[in-house]
């Protein structure tokens, strides 16, 4: 497991403020966490841990979990507010007019296996009239709880989507891509209304540029035409950016004006559910 700590001078910043609110995301790849001024909602502090290994079990991801809470004193400060993220591909959406809360598992099990003993949660999407209905990993909220008391989660797309949502309306459709170490989510808006919502496994670049050009096509977007926006784990010179350049011709990253980037050697698009 290794860290990066990105951001300076903030041990002072954090000492010198009372009110601070915890942001944290995990996956079984890595665990990420943001630490806020409640007052004027500052980022103040950014640290990432990288999995060497993409972790086999929830049972794994707890226990690294909970050694990175043990070791890193920037978490154990009083926290007036916990957000929790919870990114992981188990999930699903259903329009308002299908959702029936008695019924979670029956939606999930269109698209993955679920078991009689797991926990399926959903998110409201008021502003698009859906629900993002998920199973989230219980033990580390489990152990979340027993350490701070209550808190709030949700699922990486719900927070991913509703950033999405406040930036700037267009009238063209736009296909926004985030992209983590081994999946990748396609969200396509048109006018603030969500057109398509997908996440797709990968292991090649050909996977990568397969997918966006199936949706494209799917979606009857032209290559030459359409707006493609990044953020996440991807750069220009990636060869991920590099082939959707290829196909695509109208390619940029998600801007971002989250002031904690003046202290970071890291590029705006990145971490871009935590920090957006």
């Amino acid at each position: 497991m290794t860290e990066k700590l990105q951001i300076k001078n903030s041990t002072k910043a954090l000492l010198n403020t009372k009110n601070l609110a915890l942001s944290i995301q995990f996956s079984l790849d890595g665990f990420s966490f943001c630490i806020r001024n409640t007052d004027t909602k500052e980022s103040l502090y950014l640290s990432n841990y990288n999995f060497e290994e993409t972790l086999k079990t929830p049972q794994s991801l707890l226990e690294n979990i909970k050694r990175i809470f043990q070791e890193n004193k920037h978490l154990q400060y009083d926290f007036d507010s916990i957000e929790v993220i919870h990114e992981n591909h188990l999930s699903t959406i259903v329009p308002n007019e299908y959702f029936d809360e008695s019924t979670l598992a029956s939606y999930l099990n269109l698209s993955i296996k679920t078991y009689k003993n797991d926990f399926i949660a959903f998110d409201k999407i008021e502003s698009l009239g859906i629900n993002n209905v998920y199973i989230p990993y219980v033990n580390i909220n489990n152990y979340l709880f027993n350490s701070f008391g209550e808190f709030e989660y949700q699922h990486h797309q719900t927070v991913l989507l509703e950033k999405l949502l406040k930036l700037p309306n267009s009238e063209d459709k736009i296909m926004y891509v985030n992209v983590s170490r081994h999946y990748f989510d396609v969200i396509v808006l048109h006018n603030n209304n969500l057109v398509f919502l997908n996440s797709f496994h990968f292991k090649t670049k050909e996977d990568f540029i397969y997918y966006i050009l199936f949706t494209a096509e799917q979606l009857a977007l032209n290559p030459e035409e359409f707006k493609l926006l990044f953020s996440g784990i991807i750069a220009k010179d990636d060869e991920l950016f590099k082939v959707t350049y290829q196909f695509v011709r109208n390619v940029d990253f998600v801007k971002n004006t989250n002031a904690i980037f003046k202290n970071l050697e890291l590029a705006h698009h990145t971490n871009y559910i935590l920090l957006g």
